[in-house]
């Protein structure tokens, strides 16, 4: 192994994870564009992406973290928008509040629907998830992948036809992604989480959505430890 070259000795996920950690913040130093909750969200999207303009990217509704803390906390649904995005978010994390994951990018009847009326899949999943669950009621909606969801999540938040907690507007790409993107960060209806611009993707959602949800877990394990 060439002597210029220094590999450190972590070996376990949890040594390495807390050495990502640890460099992260060397190299963003106080005072940082985030505090508190917000930064351990931020963090935990640049651990998963090393991407340090992120710094610059992210934006949170004032509510969002007391959102996604209080959606967790009742058993809220989350629905995803990929199934990447379903599989990044680790059951352990989420079946102790009793929230399930969804994603019905490939459900039968969004299949179906979206080929008889010519849409995406995207689009029609947030409609056929809205008449299963209760119009989204207290859940948190995930969108790493399509704008077409997320203009469509707008769209039936301000009509009063789906009610989530929040949503995590991480939509990548050219068409239409900052775009969408820009809306959720204008409209005041319902907290969100965004990245603004052309970047994002599912494992930046779900690295969010771990994050949040990994901060419900503490929270509860402090709150049983003071009862």
């Amino acid at each position: 192994m060439s002597d210029s070259v220094k590999i450190k000795d972590l070996r376990t996920p949890e040594a390495i994870e807390c050495g990502s950690m640890a460099i992260i913040d060397a190299e963003v130093p106080e005072p940082r564009p985030y505090a508190g909750d917000e930064w351990i969200v931020v963090r935990r999207m640049i651990h998963a992406t090393a991407d340090f303009e992120l710094l610059d990217l992210v934006r949170f509704h004032p509510d969002a973290v007391t959102a996604a803390l209080n959606a967790l906390a009742h058993g809220g649904l989350v629905l995803t928008d990929t199934e990447m995005a379903r599989a990044g978010l680790p059951v352990r994390r989420f079946e102790p509040f009793g929230s399930r994951v969804e994603c019905l990018m490939n459900d039968p009847e969004v299949i179906r629907r979206a080929g008889e009326q010519g849409s995406t899949r995207a689009t029609v999943a947030v409609d056929v998830a809205a008449e299963r669950y209760g119009g989204l009621a207290g859940a948190i909606l995930l969108v790493g992948n399509a704008p077409t969801a997320l203009l469509r999540i707008l769209e039936r938040c301000r009509d009063g036809s789906i009610a989530p907690a929040l949503v995590l507007g991480m939509p990548v790409g050219f068409v239409n992604a900052a775009e969408s993107k820009a809306l959720l960060m204008e409209q005041s209806f319902v907290p969100y989480i965004a990245v603004s611009g052309r970047k994002g993707g599912s494992a930046l959602a779900a690295a969010a959505l771990n994050a949040l949800a990994q901060l419900a877990l503490d929270r509860r394990s402090a709150d049983q430890h003071r009862s």
